[in-house]
C-alpha cells in the first residue's frame, strides 16, 4: 500500500519540525563540542535534509509569495548528499545560529497566512 503524499501544509509542518529538532540537538552546544559530537552532527545534517525535502514539495506558488533564497535549502541539501567529505562543520553551525531561527520563522508566517492555522 502506497503511504499518503504529505500536503503542502504538512510539509511545512515537517521543515519547522526538523529545524525545532536541529536546535535542540545544538541547544547546549559551542562550536568546538558540536564539531567534537559526531552523534549531534550526524542528526542534524539528516534534519537538513529534511528541511530540504520537505520545502522543495510546497507548493511553489506560495513559495514564491514569499521573498527567501528557496534553491539554497536544496543546494545546501545536495551538498550535504553529494560533498559529505567536505562539509564544513562550522558553516552548519553557523547555519543552525544565524539561518535557522528566520527560516523557521518565515515557515510559521506561510503557515499562518496561506493556511490561517497556528503551527503545531
Amino acid at each position: 500500500m502506497k503511504p499518503d503524499i504529505p500536503t503542502t501544509k504538512e510539509r511545512l509542518n515537517h521543515a519547522i519540525s526538523a529545524i525545532e529538532k536541529i536546535q535542540s540537538f545544538a541547544k547546549e552546544y559551542s562550536l568546538k563540542k558540536f564539531i567534537a559530537d559526531e552523534k549531534t552532527k550526524s542528526a542534524c545534517l539528516y534534519q537538513f535534509a529534511i528541511i530540504s525535502e520537505a520545502t522543495s514539495h510546497v507548493d511553489h506558488d506560495i513559495l514564491e509569495k514569499y521573498e527567501y533564497p528557496w534553491f539554497k535549502i536544496r543546494a545546501f541539501r545536495n551538498f550535504i548528499l553529494h560533498e559529505y567529505h567536505g562539509i564544513e562543520m562550522r558553516i552548519v553551525w553557523e547555519t543552525i545560529q544565524d539561518i535557522l531561527p528566520d527560516l523557521k520563522t518565515l515557515l510559521e508566517k506561510i503557515l499562518v497566512n496561506e493556511f490561517r492555522s497556528n503551527p503545531l
